[in-house]
């Protein structure tokens, strides 16, 4: 019965139930982490046999450079290749860096704030630099934008990606809208992809900043939950069709791929943008991990060997996500008391609770020991207006342990509602 339609006895009734078995969970004394969506150890098991590629005692690169000394500031010629086709551009529109797009994308924002963008202003000499954020979206964006004092701008999430319609107003009437946040495939936490006419209208804004730019975080481009994925546009091919190939900066690791603190981060962008960010890098940083670069490169030998090893990834995380959609639909569809994503790549579930109950299932589970992505964290400043959304993150935890987190998961929002609707009732 939909909990909706209860009279104040039945729900009282249904909230001393759910009660005790949220109390039973309590005494059993869990310790279970899901705050964040980190591969599991049978996944990082997967790119063990990298640490041997330098068994052969070859360190040179293709250009015949020792990897293991100073040099090649933005990348090893085989590594520009080898990752300039899992995101989508040419050799020379990429710079290779060390293991975090996260950092690179900090990096990028702070060259604007000191630097300016290709003769512009420098951004720290701006009374106001505004971003658009769209929601719910990845919470380490928004903490880099307010780090840097960046006033933050709401754009909600549809089912093809930002409201479109928003962006393009919003960006061609404030000079002080300097960028966007974006994740295109498979986006944190929602789990979309953008549609074809949401990359070209990307691709065609006309904003009204020169020095606009898009922050095209492609996070999870071959993180893929099914067989038969589809491609999202490539946003640089269609910048360039249009005149526009400077508007974007497009990011990508294989913090997930490979070992998420032993990775290669990846930027690309027009030439250049690539120019001007490469003459900064160098004052910062002699080389990054070249040895690393050519780790992978011999590891996986070509990027199709790449994707046939993200399928073994699938194979361990897919059967996750399936429980966590099973368990909802049986336990909190028919009580008309949320609503979830069901992702076809990336590495969450988004799940949406009755408006005002997100704390509060969160404290739930924190109290009875399964700690889940804090609430609010999904939107600018930890704020989330109607305090309804949840990331849940299910690859790190064993299989049974998912169960048993989803069990008091369900518990908490069952409980947590119930409390709502009897509140209103008072």
């Amino acid at each position: 019965m939909n909990l909706s339609e209860m009279n104040k006895e039945q729900l009282i009734s249904f909230k001393n139930e759910v009660e005790a078995l949220y109390n039973g969970f309590k005494s059993q004394s869990l310790s279970l982490n899901m705050a964040r969506g980190n591969p599991c150890k049978e996944q990082l098991e997967l790119s063990v046999g990298m640490l041997d590629v330098f068994d052969d005692g070859n360190f040179l690169s293709e250009n015949g450079v020792d990897v293991r000394n100073y040099g090649m500031l933005d990348g090893i010629p085989e590594a520009k290749e080898f990752f300039s086709d899992m995101i989508g551009v040419q050799d020379d529109e990429i710079i290779i860096f060390g293991n975090s797009s996260l950092n690179a994308m900090f990096w990028t924002v702070q060259c604007a704030f000191n630097k300016g963008i290709l003769g512009n202003t420098p951004w720290s000499k701006l009374d106001k630099v505004k971003f658009l954020c769209p929601v719910p979206g990845y919470d380490r964006h928004f903490k880099v934008t307010e780090f840097f004092g960046v006033e933050m701008i709401n754009v909600p999430m549809t089912a093809s990606g930002p409201d479109m319609d928003m962006v393009e107003k919003l960006v061609s009437e404030d000079e002080a809208i300097k960028g966007i946040w974006c994740v295109p495939q498979y986006s944190n936490p929602d789990g979309i992809s953008y549609s074809d006419e949401t990359v070209r209208r990307f691709a065609n804004l006309k904003p009204a900043a020169k020095d606009f730019r898009i922050f095209w975080d492609n996070a999870y481009c071959i993180h893929h939950l099914t067989d038969d994925p589809k491609p999202i546009l490539n946003i640089l091919e269609e910048a360039k069709k249009v005149g526009n190939e400077n508007i974007v900066y497009i990011y990508g690791s294989t913090s997930k791929v490979t070992f998420p603190g032993a990775g290669v981060a990846v930027m690309g962008a027009s030439k250049a943008n690539v120019e001007e960010l490469r003459k900064y890098l160098g004052i910062s940083i002699i080389s990054y991990d070249k040895m690393n670069q050519l780790r992978h490169v011999k590891f996986f030998g070509t990027f199709a060997n790449m994707q046939e090893h993200m399928k073994k990834h699938k194979a361990i995380i897919a059967p996750k996500f399936d429980l966590v959609c099973s368990t909802l639909e049986k336990e909190i569809a028919p009580l008309g008391i949320g609503e979830w994503t069901e992702p076809k790549g990336g590495y969450f579930v988004s799940f949406n609770a009755l408006n005002g109950c997100a704390k509060r299932i969160v404290q739930l589970c924190a109290e009875a020991g399964v700690t889940l992505t804090g609430a609010g964290a999904t939107f600018p400043y930890g704020v989330d207006p109607d305090d309804k959304n949840i990331r849940i993150a299910p690859t790190y935890p064993s299989i049974e342990d998912l169960g048993k987190a989803l069990e008091l998961f369900v518990i908490s929002v069952k409980f947590a509602s119930a409390e709502k609707l009897l509140a209103e009732m008072n």
